[in-house]
């Protein structure tokens, strides 16, 4: 997948992330938020009304990563950190 990393903060941490190619042209623009955790973090946006439209899965050596819709249908993701993330099986 083309992708470019974007780094906003060179003295103290800002908001980094990722801008990827639309893999099709009606794809939304969606942001990807990083969570300490998220398996609670799952729960609590459900709680709060989410849908979790993508289940969580792995992105190997990097993380675990999870797409919701909120409740006026914005996508948005949450990715927590885990190197040792892959797939079972």
């Amino acid at each position: 997948m083309e992708y470019w990393t974007i780094s906003t903060g060179e003295s103290q941490p800002g908001i980094n992330g990722v801008l990827m190619t639309r893999r099709d042209p009606t794809q939304p623009c969606v942001n990807t938020m990083d969570v300490a955790e998220l398996d609670p973090t799952i729960t609590v946006i459900e709680a709060a009304g989410g849908l979790c439209v993508v289940p969580k899965m792995p992105i190997p050596g990097v993380g675990w990563l999870a797409y919701f819709k909120d409740t006026e249908s914005h996508i948005f993701g949450a990715m927590q950190a885990d190197a040792a993330a892959k797939f079972n099986g």
